[in-house]
């Protein structure tokens, strides 16, 4: 496979001055002498303006000569070569893409919607001419075929394993491995991937509405989860204060009718409302 070839082309200005000479000296001959052969300066200075190019800075110019590679200009400049070389531009700039939301099933077979938002640029001019057909559309495909394996490797949430990671929660170790496979699969075109990252990612309108609700039950229990194990942490602190300091002497049916009063009190999401008890412990 070939590689990128550096070209150092001649200064343009020195050819535009000869091109210049040449032009002033068929215009004097036919002026002085009038002999027509002056013309053929005409002709070659016609020959040299398709030489001339200019190349801005960070773009590059891969030179072709029928159908022969024979480098690339990197080097900002005005510069002139064979007119006959093919002069094809290619731009070394950074390009951002903002990839469309496609729908594919992840991990557990639930459909998503996501995309991603991929910062790249030609690093291999020679790969990037002559390896693929067009590159900017090998990009764009590519990283189409990057999401859906992406998508496939990982489940959007997992509501049971906190540990696994997932396209929700692991978004670093998700990005990794996504700058991994762009990587991999744009290297043939040249081109060097300086960052990718999920740029959107959404349950499918299919079953977006079924996932919160399961997501607030999950958070629901949860949190509920915590209440009780504060409240009988409480309750539980209570009664050995009380037997402590032997504020009162409960019996275990007693015991039993406070732990429960107090559990509904703690556990609530309402405020209790007090009742008065006008009697006696017993009544």
């Amino acid at each position: 496979m070939k590689n990128e070839t550096p070209y150092k082309p001649s200064s343009g200005f020195g050819m535009l001055a000869i091109a210049f000479l040449i032009f002033a000296a068929g215009v004097a001959g036919l002026a002085i002498t009038r002999n027509p052969y002056f013309g053929i300066l005409f002709i070659l200075f016609l020959f040299m303006l398709p030489g001339f190019f200019v190349v801005q800075p960070n773009q590059s110019r891969v030179l072709i000569f029928f159908g022969d590679y024979r480098g690339t200009a990197k080097e900002n400049g005005f510069f002139w070569v064979n007119p006959f070389f093919t002069k094809k531009k290619i731009s070394l700039r950074a390009h951002n893409f903002d990839s469309e939301r496609v729908k594919v099933n992840d991990k557990l077979g639930n459909p998503i919607l996501i995309s991603v938002i991929l910062v790249w640029q030609v690093e291999e001019t020679y790969k990037a001419a002559f390896e693929v057909n067009d590159y900017t559309h090998f990009v764009r495909v590519q990283t189409d075929a990057a999401v859906r394996k992406l998508a496939n490797t990982y489940a959007y949430d997992n509501f049971e394993d906190d540990s696994e990671i997932t396209l929700r929660s692991g978004m670093e170790e998700v990005n990794h491995d996504l700058e991994g496979e762009l990587s991999e699969r744009l290297a043939i075109a040249g081109i060097k991937v300086i960052e990718a990252r999920i740029g959107y990612l959404a349950y499918a309108e299919e079953i977006a509405s079924a996932m919160l609700q399961r997501q607030q039950a999950t958070a629901i229990v949860a949190a509920r989860y915590k209440i009780v194990e504060g409240a009988v942490g409480m309750v539980e602190s209570a009664l050995e204060e009380l037997n402590k300091k032997q504020i009162v002497d409960l019996d275990e049916e007693k015991k039993a009718a406070m732990v429960s009063n107090l559990m509904v009190v703690l556990c609530s999401d309402k405020s209790a409302s007090p009742v008065v008890n006008a009697g006696t412990l017993n009544h």
